[in-house]
């Protein structure tokens, strides 16, 4: 959510024409050599063609002679885009050129743009695009946001010592610490989480540069260092399988049991559903969290809120840039996604708004935007009746913005930075949430990086005193600057406790005129937070009328305990339940591993006799032809041996004939007699 990219917010073909004008596609000068004198050849011929493509339309100029390579090369990349709309023409030309130079447009409107910034910065077009606010002519407005920085606020005799959190002298006063060690990339839409001392900071975008990278910041010392993650899990943990860690913006960061989860996020090459990455702080090794139930589809810009042991995951937008408001939780005992119905009116669908958790019973969601607006209502949920609301908000309401943060101290939600599509939002606010009253708590001057889009923000507390640090953020240069505030503003309850129901639109005590109203909250939070009110005509019928009460209330306190007894016994059994089935399911997994294990023996077993029995069968058939061989050839020995016979018996015969004529002749017997007794 960029705010070089807010004119993403125009419609395309006032984006298409301001771009052109930049890109020097004004008729000056021929658009190849316009285009060549800022862009690599390649871009330029693309550019053109998009260009070429949004002005004219389709190709229907011949094709150019061989011997003219460059006219022949941009009559191809023209001819390549076929029958595209223009509007597609110029929303590509425009998503290119924003690729090629992010902070073109605030170079086109603010003559006072900070020149370093880089021009061949690349763009990741999964990021959120920054939504708009219309003007009065009904087009969005567009930001006019110089990377003019400011390394420091000034401060009134507010000098930051390198003492950790206690050294900070001043309320109400974004003040810079003294910074040691290496800094980490500057970055925004990144995730930020606390614990005890130290702050993490995970991934982000860096120059449209998705970043996968953990850097920690000592809160005593103000030192920075990186996390160097190994590369093993403990495998005997089920729910935990090692993964590599893919860059990635737009997620959220949890601290829960001594470990961070990273939460949705856009990345390079996006799941179907969310994936929750667990680093474990002791291990110092990432994993994927194994997750049951049907998991919500991935996500950037969502909220991700921790209430009590749920995470309740709200908005956001998914890969194809559709803006969602559904409602999805992950019970981190059982680790079972639930997709949650809500009764009432939900939040219109948004990203990059701030969510917090109150009471551990109601959710809030505060601004956001969507492609064409950004909001500044306030919506709740009420966890326990699953219902939403839309309550009326006290004192000086925030102005619409996107791209915050938010954090909790007690009672207290404190909101910095965000953007409205005109400029960063220089206002620190904070809201009771409680009474829903708003006030401000500080106000900086100038393009600063808590007045920026992206940024984190997370509270910590040193000898009692409670402190904000905001790191990182986009306002037309990306920042890895640190900055802390002290909050003059105490919370009068902790977070936990809740004396009464959230106002809505109609709260607020009525007066009488026939004597004085006293309102009396009942005894217990567990009456949905209903107000009594007692009318008193006079003392007597007061005191007559609080002993009345303080009767029913001690009665009330009785069957609160008693209900309370009842819940905590079906919540222990529950988790004996819980636990049972954890275990079930641990002894299933463990039995279908060892049937695993089995088939694949029986697998290999059978492979093995399947060989075993082709090599028989092709023994057989080797036995069968050679079978047919001997076949033939005993065949061809008895037609042999016929012939030998014959030939044998001839040869006897040819011998007696031979013999009864010399005998004959010797006894004087004439050759015709012998003819004839033949």
């Amino acid at each position: 959510m960029a705010m070089a990219r807010a004119s993403s917010s125009l419609s395309y073909p006032d984006r298409f024409y301001a771009a052109a004008a930049y890109a020097g596609l004004d008729g000056s000068a021929s658009p190849t050599s316009s285009l060549s004198s800022k862009f690599s050849n390649d871009v330029a011929l693309i550019l053109y063609a998009l260009y070429q493509q949004a002005t004219i339309g389709p190709c229907n100029a011949p094709k150019p002679r061989a011997w003219n390579p460059v006219e022949q090369s941009k009559w191809t990349s023209w001819n390549g885009l076929g029958k595209m709309a223009s509007t597609e023409a110029m929303r590509l030309f425009v998503k290119i050129l924003e690729e090629e130079v992010p902070g073109w447009y605030s170079r086109t409107t603010d003559s006072n743009a900070d020149p370093s910034v880089d021009a061949d910065v690349q763009v990741n077009h999964n990021s959120i695009t920054q939504p708009g606010a219309e003007n009065g002519n009904g087009i969005p407005e567009t930001k006019a946001i110089s990377s003019e920085y400011e390394n420091q606020l000034e401060t009134q005799d507010k000098d930051v010592v390198s003492e950790g959190l206690g050294s900070v002298g001043a309320y109400d006063e974004w003040v810079t610490p003294p910074i040691s060690g290496p800094l980490p990339r500057s970055r925004y839409e990144h995730g930020a989480a606390v614990v005890q001392d130290k702050m993490y900071i995970f991934g982000g975008n860096h120059n449209g540069r998705y970043l996968s990278d953990l850097q920690v910041l000592d809160l005593r010392s103000w030192t920075w260092s990186k996390v160097e993650a190994k590369s093993s899990v403990d495998l005997s943990d089920s729910s935990l399988s090692p993964a590599p860690i893919s860059p990635c913006a737009g997620h959220s960061l949890i601290h829960w049991d001594n470990k961070l989860l990273s939460v949705a996020g856009h990345t390079k090459d996006p799941a179907e559903s969310i994936q929750v990455k667990v680093f474990d702080l002791q291990t110092l090794t990432w994993s994927t969290l194994k997750t049951y139930g049907k998991a919500p589809v991935s996500r950037g810009g969502q909220s991700v809120t921790l209430v009590g042991a749920t995470l309740v995951i709200f908005g956001g937008e998914d890969a194809k840039r559709t803006l969602l408001n559904d409602l999805h939780i992950l019970d981190l005992e059982t680790m079972t996604w639930d997709d949650m119905e809500a009764i009432g009116i939900p939040p219109s669908p948004r990203s990059g708004h701030a969510a917090a958790g109150h009471a551990e019973r109601y959710l809030l969601i505060f601004g956001g935007g969507s492609h064409a607006t950004c909001f500044n209502d306030l919506h709740v949920l009420d966890l326990q009746s699953m219902e939403w609301s839309r309550p009326k908000q006290q004192g000086q309401i925030p102005a619409p913005r996107a791209g915050h943060a938010g954090v909790t101290i007690g009672e207290n939600w404190f909101i910095a930075g965000g953007g409205n599509n005109t400029s960063g939002i220089s206002e620190t606010v904070v809201l009771n949430m409680s009474t829903l009253t708003w006030s401000v708590v500080t106000s900086v001057q100038g393009r600063v990086p808590v007045a920026s889009e992206g940024l984190s923000l997370i509270a910590s507390s040193s000898n009692g005193e409670d402190i904000l640090v905001a790191f990182g953020g986009y306002n037309g240069r990306y920042s890895n600057e640190v900055h802390l505030l002290k909050p003059s503003l105490k919370s009068t309850m902790p977070s936990k406790v809740i004396e009464g129901s959230l106002p809505d639109s109609n709260s607020g005590v009525p007066s009488s005129s026939n004597g004085v109203k006293d309102v009396i909250s009942e005894l217990g939070a567990g009456q949905e937070g209903k107000i009594r009110e007692i009318s008193v005509d006079n003392d007597a019928s007061t005191k007559a009328t609080i002993s009345k009460v303080e009767e029913s209330g001690e009665s009330l306190l009785l069957t609160l305990k008693k209900e309370k007894e009842e819940t905590e016994t079906l919540l222990s059994k529950e988790k004996s339940e819980t636990t049972q089935l954890k275990q079930d399911v641990a002894d299933a997994e463990a039995r279908n591993a060892e049937l695993h294990k089995e088939l694949q023996s029986v697998r290999g077993q059978l492979a093995s006799e399947q060989s075993r029995c082709f090599k028989l069968e092709v023994e057989v058939a080797e036995l069968r032809s050679k079978l047919q061989t001997m076949d033939s050839l005993q065949k061809e020995l008895e037609l042999l041996q016929k012939q030998k016979a014959a030939s044998e018996q001839a040869s006897m015969n040819a011998k007696q004939r031979q013999s009864s004529g010399v005998w004959g002749w010797i006894a004087g017997t004439p050759p015709n007699q012998q003819t004839d007794d033949y």
